[in-house]
Parts: C-alpha cells; structure tokens; sequence
C-alpha cells in the first residue's frame, strides 16, 4: 500500500455563511472615524474637548479649578505667566 503523507489528506472547511460584499461593506459603513468636536476655553481661547479642565489654564467651566503654574519649574512657569498676560492685555 502506498503511503500518502497526512497533510496531503486533510480537508479545509468550506465556509457555510458567507457574507455578501454587501453585508460587508453595510457593516463597514459605520466604521468610519469621526471628526472630533471640541469647544472654546472661556479664558484662554484654545479648543478643548467638552466637559474638561483647560490643559493650558486650569479652568473650567469659568472657574479656576487647577493652579496649573504650581506644578511648573521656574523656567517654565515664568515664560507660562508671561504668555498669559500677554493674552489678558489683548483683551
């Protein structure tokens, strides 16, 4: 008897439920990234996402909540301040 190596013999499944490229590209459809929405900081102007703390200033919703300058070093915290009243003496 001639012997017929086992991966010769082995069978593939067939695909029983095959999705139509219109089931497909239906399911697709809602796949598609969305552009992200972002609103106006009341005090310093940049765009953050809503119901957020302001990165750039710490504040939300027209209170200060985080003093953002603390956690600065010096040398940061004095090019910050300065950057901030610039933006204050042009309003």
């Amino acid at each position: 008897m001639l012997k017929i190596p086992f991966s010769a013999t082995m069978c593939f499944m067939v695909v029983r439920m095959k999705h139509t490229k219109g089931k497909r590209n239906r399911i697709r459809s809602h796949h598609a990234l969305k552009a992200g929405r972002f609103v106006m900081c009341g005090h310093c102007k940049i765009q953050t996402l809503p119901h957020q703390m302001c990165a750039n200033c710490g504040y939300y919703a027209g209170r200060k909540v985080v003093d953002v300058l603390a956690k600065l070093d010096k040398k940061e915290k004095k090019k910050k301040e300065k950057e901030l009243a610039t933006k204050e003496a042009a309003e």
